[in-house]
This record gives C-alpha cells, structure tokens and sequence, in this order.
C-alpha cells in the first residue's frame, strides 16, 4: 500500500515516533493526516487535522470516529511505559488500558471506514511483545497482549480486505527512554522503516538495527507457523470483527 494520496490517522502524534510518522506521512504525499493528541496540537502543514483523541476515553474515541470521513490508514501509536515490579495491579491495569484496550477499540470505531476503503492497520507494539523486559513489566505484558489481538485481528479481517501490521520495535530516542543509556534508533528513522514495511506488505514490520537482528528468527520460526496454522480454523460463517 502505497500513502501517496491516502488519508490517515496516528495516534499519539505529538512526539516521538507519533511526530516522526505524521513528517514522513506528509513527505509520501499523504492527502490527509488525522493527528491525534491528548492535548493540543498545531500544524503548519495544512494536510494535518488534530484531533482531541484519549484512547482510553470511549466518548473521544466515537467523537473522533464521526469526525473522519473516509480512512485508509489507521496507526495505533499511543502507548505508556512505566518501571515496575509486578507488585502494584493498577500499573499494570493502567498499561492494559491505554497499549492494549486503547489500540482495540480505536480499531474497532475505525472498522466501517477501513473496510470500506479495503485499508490497513499498524500497531506500534514492541519486541517487549515476544520477550519481557523485566524493569517494565507491565509494559511488556500489554504488548505481548497487543500482539495477540493483533494477530487476531489480522485473521479475523483477512476476509474483508483490511490488512493488519505489527511494528516490534526495539529501542528507540524518545522521552520513554531519554535517561536510558544504550544504543536507540532515531524516531524518524524508525517512522521510514514502518512505511516501508507498510508497502512491501510486511505482517511484522522490525523497523530499527536491534529489532531487524531477530526478524528472519521470527518470519521463519515456530510461532509465526503456528499463527499461520490457526488462523485458518476460522468458520467463514463467524461473526466478523466490528
């Protein structure tokens, strides 16, 4: 899928790799990127639409959705990380309700446009999702969650037209990990690859040199084969994803 005249939505748009992906959205010649932000958010590009949008606010989440027309790309970038022992529930809760439940339902207020333009869907998980990094526990275990609905999705949406990516990004230079020192990626750099990955039809993007290292281990491994193995147990009378 190529962006030159598409219209999209990022999530999380304001810093960051959400920032990173609106610029490069803008220089494939997007038509329209819908910029979704907590806070307020300007633009000098009159292609940019914010939109007030809370993933964890089911009323911001329908509000947005009435106000897009048409999309053929949505982006599920918002996301939190936070250090953490495993030792308070609603940390882990509060990851669960903003990188796991946030990107779903998003998706799922979006559906009707996205099937409609036979479009595509990237979520910005992590390689968090197929290894835990203890120091963020909570984290890890709402993208390994992630990255189970998202294979979900894809096999549940396969049917009607609606492709669906995961980006496993590995580390990379934004405010998440500014006070960690070792090697990152740039945002930008990152934003490229997950477009690039986007239009060579990638199911999982590895957009960064640490994440890239694993991409043959996972495209060729076992776990891959069995996503593949069970996606096809899915009843062509079974209710569709809505």
């Amino acid at each position: 899928m190529k962006l030159e005249n598409r219209t999209i939505l990022i999530t999380g748009a304001n810093r960051g790799i959400g920032r990173a992906l609106v610029e490069e959205a803008l220089k494939r010649g997007v038509k329209r990127v819908y910029a979704g932000t907590r806070s307020s958010f300007e633009h000098f590009d009159k292609r940019v639409t914010p939109l007030t949008l809370d993933v964890t606010n089911a009323d911001e989440i329908q509000r947005a959705a009435d106000e897009v027309g048409t999309l053929d790309i949505l982006i599920n970038n918002a996301g939190i990380a936070m250090y953490d022992d495993l030792t308070k529930p609603e940390v882990i809760e509060q990851h669960l309700a903003v990188n796991l439940f946030g990107p779903l339902n998003v998706t799922r207020a979006f559906l009707p446009l996205l099937k409609r333009s036979q479009g595509a869907v990237i979520n910005n998980l992590s390689t968090s999702a197929l290894a835990p990094m203890p120091i963020i526990a909570g984290y890890s275990i709402s993208k390994v969650a992630a990255l189970s609905m998202t294979q979900s999705l894809r096999a549940l949406l396969a049917g009607e037209g609606v492709a669906v990516h995961a980006s496993l990004t590995g580390p990379v230079d934004t405010d998440m990990t500014r006070s960690v020192d070792f090697a990152k990626a740039s945002p930008e750099s990152v934003a490229v690859a997950i477009f690039d990955g986007l239009e060579k039809g990638e199911e999982e993007i590895f957009p960064d040199a640490m994440s890239q290292s694993i991409a043959n281990g996972w495209r060729n491994g076992v776990a891959k084969a069995l996503e593949r193995q069970q996606a096809a147990f899915i009843p062509e009378n079974m209710t569709k994803a809505e």
